[in-house]
């Protein structure tokens, strides 16, 4: 082999070395995603089609925690917090909770939501089946809406020696800025987001 031929294939080895790693960077975030959505790793909340049936929940003799809302905004021209601080709601009983948004600028402007659950390990107990962080929200300017969040507390985290006595979790979440968005979500004329009302209570 001659020398040209040898520091091309090491040049095409270097290529594709390159390539092959920023493939794996571009990976690594949407890996990174599912790997916290299945485990819970980091506060990662749950997505769910449903939440335990009326049967289930009973069985577990009116078991309650406390699930405490924070809202949080970051370079956003928005006003965003909780409507209800705290609820103390049934271990297994699907549940909902309003943050209410206030675009304080002068133009719409769109956000997105990132959440965490804290403790951290309570984060693969917490199921969502319905949010407002699920995808872009957009405020015409000086709208308020009230943005829900349908969710349940996994009656398998009774089973889980490190979370089963904790008596309080907390769901946070940050709004940031998005520059390029996506086709808005549909608002209703009352001020609060589209989304199922099948709710205990609502």
């Amino acid at each position: 082999m001659t020398a040209t031929h040898s520091n091309l294939r090491i040049a095409l080895i270097s290529l594709l070395a390159a390539l092959g790693m920023l493939g794996l960077a571009f990976a690594a975030v949407p890996l990174y995603r599912v790997f916290c959505q299945v485990t819970g790793f980091g506060g990662t909340t749950q997505r769910a089609e449903a939440a335990p049936t009326a049967e289930q929940v009973r069985a577990l003799n009116g078991r309650t925690i406390n699930v405490r809302f924070d809202g949080n905004v970051r370079g956003l021209g928005w006003e965003f917090h909780p409507v209800a601080q705290v609820m103390k709601v049934k271990i297994g009983e699907q549940n909902i909770a309003y943050f209410r948004a206030t675009n304080l600028g002068a133009t719409a402007s769109t956000g997105s939501a990132t959440f965490n659950v804290s403790p951290s390990l309570s984060g693969g107990y917490f199921a969502k089946i319905q949010c407002f962080c699920f995808n872009e929200q957009t405020l015409a300017a000086g709208q308020t809406v009230d943005m829900p969040v349908v969710f349940y507390v996994d009656p398998a985290i009774l089973d889980d020696p490190d979370v089963k006595d904790i008596d309080e979790i907390t769901l946070s979440y940050t709004f940031f800025p998005v520059e390029h968005p996506t086709a808005p979500p549909a608002i209703r004329s009352t001020g609060k987001a589209d989304i199922a009302r099948n709710v205990p209570g609502q």
